[in-house]
């Protein structure tokens, strides 16, 4: 029975935890100063709900060497992009894409792998976003726009 309760609580702790990255991001949000001459400048938004983002990137041989992610919008979108800052600077394409696929599953409700649950790290705060279906494109808006602008730079 005890057991029980610990359970519960474990969870709780955990949404606590969640909660509290989500919100640490929120108020500070990571890699907001402007990239001087940005090799990717973007501005993504969602006209339904107005979150909007203005991402810059420097791209250095395949790699993100800068992101400056600037926006308004919902808690949610702005820690996903916080979040987003912080996890792709220095981060090959390649680990990029991985990591956008991994939050893709991850908001879907899919089983995520160890390596997955490795790259996404304090990402996984988001996973609770999958309970309310209408913010997931808040959190997965900057997501998709960086990932979107940087398949497009490597095709040049």
């Amino acid at each position: 029975m005890t057991s029980g309760n610990s359970g519960a609580s474990s969870l709780g702790d955990m949404d606590e935890l969640y909660e509290a990255i989500i919100l640490d991001h929120y108020r500070s949000p990571r890699n907001t100063a402007t990239v001087e001459d940005p090799d990717i400048d973007l501005e993504v938004n969602n006209p339904f709900c107005g979150d909007e983002f203005h991402i810059q990137l420097k791209v250095e041989n395949d790699a993100v060497s800068q992101v400056g992610i600037t926006g308004r919008g919902c808690a949610i979108s702005q820690a996903s992009a916080s979040l987003l800052a912080e996890l792709v600077e220095g981060k090959s394409a390649a680990d990029v894409h991985a990591a956008v696929a991994a939050v893709r599953r991850l908001l879907k409700g899919e089983e995520i792998t160890d390596e997955e649950s490795e790259i996404l790290g304090d990402l996984e705060a988001l996973g609770g976003v999958r309970k309310f279906p209408v913010r997931i494109k808040c959190a997965l808006l900057s997501w998709i726009g960086l990932d979107d602008a940087l398949k497009d730079h490597l095709k040049k």
